[in-house]
């Protein structure tokens, strides 16, 4: 009889054990810690997330309207949510409770951006360990207690040889072992690496520029794009998108690995994807996207070119075979092989797009109608909408929903200027 009894209960162990690993595969959540996500491509590990929406969207859980002007996005680790905001002079770094709303605190680090389009801060905080790293739209890059928001170090892009591009400093910092990475562009040098602990530097890159008939052109002012990580040939290296071209740099001492030339204009804002050997590059204002293959000496070849995509700002996610984001005035679906327009969707206006769980999570810059839809090489379709209400009175005449939704366990986070609202897209 005990031997029964003891079989029994261990029987039920091992079930409850099988249970538990099923209910976390099915229902998995992630931390989003930098800008577009864990792996820098705007797209959550999550699962077990709601399909559709009921008709009035998911359920709204807090709405903070208290968060200050700007276009700056989140960074999100465990219950903390990390964003940046201006109130008066004064650029801040705000911390908020991620399942709340409630402020846990903000930290002043620069002066006050003013432009048209709206004043304020535009990059996304970066969390790494015990520490967050902020840039203002001025060019201050600071390093933060995550818990209490006390500065440890601070330093200006102006420092390199930076000079406040239009609409101000949007990179994002990349945090990477040892070093923070940012893009000060200018004649002394395009991309500086500090020590992230003491902002000391560890090395600044050449100026790049763009040869004509054997000589050097102006070197590449800083745009808006951020930096990304990626590992190729056995070997770490750092990827950005500037003005002249999409450039590849060792971790260890900043020098070029490798290049492809790239005629932006006006705007060079979203960052580059990497996947299997192969990087991608868009811009909008007329000039399109291209496909740079690396190869195993670390020369660059252009795959193709097109201009089937034109993406201003709010991205594009690679999904199995496709590039999807907004392109002028469509949502567009291009071929990865062959860099040819798949469809366009006109339903979906321009605006910034996230990904989880299959499906895709987009906000329409013009009116902040949110979307989730499902898309693949044939169409979209569209499993539900709602509009951000109540939305801010404080957005500048020219200004738009520019921020990018963020997806980190379980909740939906979006933005409007001083307005952050948190939705539940958990699947109950």
């Amino acid at each position: 009889m005990k031997i029964l009894v003891e079989r029994y209960a261990f029987r039920r162990s091992v079930f409850a054990l099988m249970t538990v690993c099923l209910l976390l595969q099915a229902a998995v959540a992630d931390d989003w810690p930098h800008w577009r996500g864990p792996n820098w491509n705007d797209r959550s590990g999550e699962t077990g997330l709601l399909t559709e929406w009921p008709k009035d969207g998911p359920k709204q859980l807090w709405v903070n309207s208290a968060s200050g002007l700007g276009y700056a996005g989140f960074a999100v680790v465990g219950e903390q949510l990390f964003t940046m905001g201006l109130e008066d002079n004064a650029e801040f770094a705000l911390c908020l409770n991620a399942t709340t709303g409630t402020e846990i605190w903000r930290q002043p680090v620069g002066t006050k951006f003013e432009n048209d389009w709206g004043d304020g801060p535009r990059s996304t905080p970066s969390v790494d360990g015990d520490y967050v790293y902020v840039m203002t739209a001025n060019g201050t890059l600071a390093c933060l207690k995550k818990n209490d928001g006390q500065e440890v170090w601070k330093v200006q892009m102006q420092d390199f040889g930076g000079q406040v591009p239009d609409w101000g400093y949007a990179e994002s910092p990349l945090v990477d072992e040892d070093r923070v990475v940012c893009t000060p562009g200018g004649p002394t040098g395009t991309m500086v690496a500090l020590n992230k602990l003491t902002g000391e530097k560890i090395w600044q890159s050449p100026a790049f520029s763009k040869a004509k008939d054997g000589v050097p052109g102006e070197p590449a002012k800083a745009h808006y794009s951020s930096m990304i990580p990626i590992q190729w040939n056995d070997q770490r290296q750092y990827v950005q998108l500037t003005v002249l071209a999409a450039i590849g740099v060792s971790p260890e001492d900043g020098h070029e690995l490798w290049r492809s030339d790239w005629a932006g204009r006006t705007a060079v804002i979203p960052s580059p994807i990497f996947d299997d050997g192969q990087v991608y590059v868009t811009s909008g204002y007329n000039i399109g996207s291209k496909l740079i293959q690396l190869a195993d000496d670390n020369s660059a070849s252009e795959k193709w070119f097109s201009m089937a995509m034109q993406n201003k700002h709010g991205g594009v996610i690679l999904v199995d075979k496709y590039f999807y984001g907004s392109s002028e005035k469509a949502f567009v679906c291009q071929d990865r092989e062959t860099g040819k327009m798949v469809w366009a969707q006109r339903k979906i206006g321009q605006g910034a797009t996230s990904f989880a769980d299959g499906m895709f999570y987009h906000v329409q810059e013009s009116d902040g109608k949110v979307m989730l839809f499902s898309a693949d090489k044939k169409s979209a379709s569209i499993k539900g909408s709602f509009t951000l209400a109540p939305q801010t009175e404080r957005r500048a005449k020219a200004g738009r929903i520019w921020v990018h939704p963020v997806i980190a366990n379980g909740k939906l986070y979006l933005r409007d200027q001083e307005m952050v609202y948190c939705y539940e897209i958990k699947a109950q």
